[in-house]
This record gives C-alpha cells, sequence and structure tokens, in this order.
C-alpha cells in the first residue's frame, strides 16, 4: 500500500523557493517515499533529527537543501518545511520552525 505526501502550504512556498534542480530531486525523494514507504528509504535520502521530525537530503548543481517531515497514522508523510542549506549543520531554527508546525498539525 503506497503512502500519501502531503506538503503544508507554509512549506510549498518554501519548496518553490529552491532552485530547480533540488525541486527535481525533492520530487524524485517524494516519490521513492510514496512508493517504498519512509521504513525502507535511508542514507543518503534521507535521516532522523530529532523526535519524529525527519530530513530529506537533496543535493545538486546548484548547492543542498533539505526538507524536514513527519509521518501520520493512516500512512501519510507531511512536508512541514524547506529549506537551502549553507553551513555544516542544520540551523537549530528550521528544526524548531518543524517541531512547531508538528504540533499545530496535530491540534
Amino acid at each position: 500500500m503506497k503512502w500519501a505526501l502531503e506538503i503544508l502550504p507554509e512549506a510549498k512556498s518554501e519548496l518553490l523557493a529552491l532552485p530547480p534542480d533540488l525541486q527535481a530531486r525533492f520530487r524524485h525523494i517524494g516519490k521513492m517515499l510514496v512508493i517504498d514507504g519512509p521504513q525502507k528509504i535511508g542514507m543518503p535520502h534521507v535521516k532522523h533529527m530529532e523526535g519524529k521530525i525527519w530530513e530529506m537530503r537533496m543535493k545538486g548543481k546548484s548547492g543542498i537543501a533539505r526538507a524536514l517531515y513527519f509521518t501520520m497514522s493512516g500512512r501519510k508523510i507531511i512536508i512541514c518545511n524547506a529549506f537551502v542549506k549553507k553551513s555544516q549543520k542544520n540551523p537549530k531554527r528550521e528544526l524548531e520552525k518543524a517541531q512547531a508546525r508538528y504540533k499545530e498539525y496535530r491540534l
């Protein structure tokens, strides 16, 4: 059974702001998650961040980006934010933003 991929409205605008090659990489990893399920996809495509938050790892000619997501019952993958990565570590504010959107989504 396939998974469903849902993009929060805030994350949609963040994804559209990414360069085209990173958007294409996002679509590719998203398809893998939907078809195979998040439990079967690992590094280098996805990585656990903290708590319920996972990251999709996109790399292209224009740089590196991340899309943070969580899963919900009913086989749903919710993309909660996306950003271009500019340093070795993910910005703490991006993880905090994802956690806040997760809490808000659950309400």
